[in-house]
C-alpha cells in the first residue's frame, strides 16, 4: 500500500486515446484560452486606461477578469500540453495546481458576490453610494475577497495533500481537483476531507443565497423605475451577472458533491469545463456586450492602437 509521500507524480486522464481526437482537443483548448486572454486582456486594458471607467463597479470588474485569467492560465495550458505531446504527468506541480485553482475559482466568486453588493447600492441605496463604496472601501472588499480566496485554497489543498493515498497515481480528469484526489486517499481520510468540501459548499450556497436576496431587492427596484429605458438599461446589467454566478454555483457545488452513482468521465469532464473554463470566456463576453461605457472604451482604446500603424 503506498502513501502520500511515496508518490513523486500523479497521472491525469487523456482526453482522448486516437491521435486525431488528441490534436482537434488541442485545437479546441486553444481557442479557449486565446478567447480568455484576449476577452479579459481588453478589459483590464480598457479599465486601466480609461478614466471614466474608474468607478467601483469597473475596478470589481478588473479584479474579476485578473482572477479569470489566473484560473484559465492554471488548468488550460497543462490539458493543452498534454493532449499535443501525449503525455500524463504532473509532477509537484499537482499541489501548486490545486491551490491557483481553488484560490483564482473562489476569489472571483467573493468578487462577484460583492459586484452584486455594488449593484444593490447603486440601485436601492444610490444616496449613500459614495459613503458605502468609497475607493477605499472598494480596496478593502477586494482585498478581502482575494484573502479570503487564498485561505480557503490554502485550507483545502494541504488538507487534501496531508492524506494518506492508498488507491495508486493515477488521477481521472484533466487537472489536479479535490474530488479526484479524494478518491486514492483511505476511507476515513476520505470522509475527513469531504466534511471540509461539504462545508465550502454550504459557504459558497450561503453567498449564492445572499446575492439572490439581493436580486430580489433590486429587481423590486427596477420595476418601480418610471421610465422604460432605465428598467431596461438596469436589467441588461444585472440578469447576465446572475447568470454567470449561477453557472459558476451550480456546476461547482454539483461537481463536489453529486452522488458517485451518477458520476462519469465525461459528466465529470463536462462541469469541470463548466465551472474552470467557461466564465473567463463567457464574463468579459457578457460585459463588453451589454455595458455600453465598455464597448465604448475598447472600442476607443482599438482605434486609437490602429491609429498608431
Amino acid at each position: 500500500m503506498s502513501n502520500s509521500s511515496s508518490i513523486s507524480h500523479f497521472l491525469l486522464l487523456p482526453l482522448a486515446d486516437m491521435r486525431p481526437l488528441q490534436l482537434l482537443h488541442f485545437c479546441f483548448f486553444l481557442g479557449i484560452s486565446l478567447a480568455a486572454l484576449l476577452g479579459n486582456g481588453l478589459v483590464i486594458a480598457a479599465v486601466a486606461c480609461g478614466h471614466h471607467l474608474h468607478s467601483p463597479m469597473f475596478f470589481f470588474l478588473l479584479n474579476v477578469a485578473l482572477s479569470d485569467l489566473g484560473s484559465i492560465c492554471t488548468t488550460v495550458p497543462k490539458a493543452m500540453h498534454n493532449s499535443l505531446w501525449d503525455t500524463r504527468n504532473i509532477y509537484a506541480g499537482c499541489a501548486a495546481q490545486l491551490f491557483l485553482v481553488l484560490f483564482f475559482i473562489s476569489a472571483g466568486y467573493f468578487l462577484l458576490t460583492v459586484m452584486c453588493y455594488n449593484r444593490y447600492v447603486s440601485i436601492c441605496k444610490p444616496l449613500h453610494y459614495g459613503t458605502l463604496l468609497g475607493s477605499r472601501a472598494c480596496v478593502y472588499m477586494a482585498a478581502a475577497a482575494w484573502a479570503s480566496g487564498f485561505l480557503y485554497a490554502l485550507l483545502h489543498t494541504a488538507n487534501t495533500f496531508s492524506l494518506p493515498l492508498c488507491q495508486g497515481n493515477a488521477l481521472g480528469h484533466f487537472f489536479c481537483e479535490i474530488p479526484h484526489i479524494l478518491k486514492l486517499t483511505c476511507s476515513k481520510s476520505y470522509l475527513r476531507e469531504l466534511e471540509i468540501v461539504v462545508v465550502g459548499s454550504f459557504l459558497a450556497f450561503g453567498c449564492f443565497v445572499f446575492i439572490v436576496f439581493s436580486y430580489v431587492q433590486i429587481f423590486r427596484a427596477v420595476l418601480r423605475i418610471p421610465s422604460e429605458q432605465g428598467r431596461h438599461k438596469a436589467f441588461s446589467t444585472c440578469l447576465p451577472h446572475l447568470a454567470v454566478v449561477s453557472l459558476l454555483i451550480s456546476s461547482a457545488v454539483f461537481a463536489n458533491l453529486k452522488p458517485p452513482s451518477i458520476s462519469s468521465p465525461s459528466l465529470d469532464l463536462a462541469l469541470s469545463v463548466l465551472y474552470s473554463v467557461v466564465p473567463p470566456v463567457l464574463n468579459p463576453l457578457i460585459h463588453c456586450l451589454k455595458n455600453q461605457e465598455l464597448k465604448a472604451a475598447l472600442w476607443t482604446l482599438m482605434t486609437r492602437q490602429f491609429q498608431k500603424y
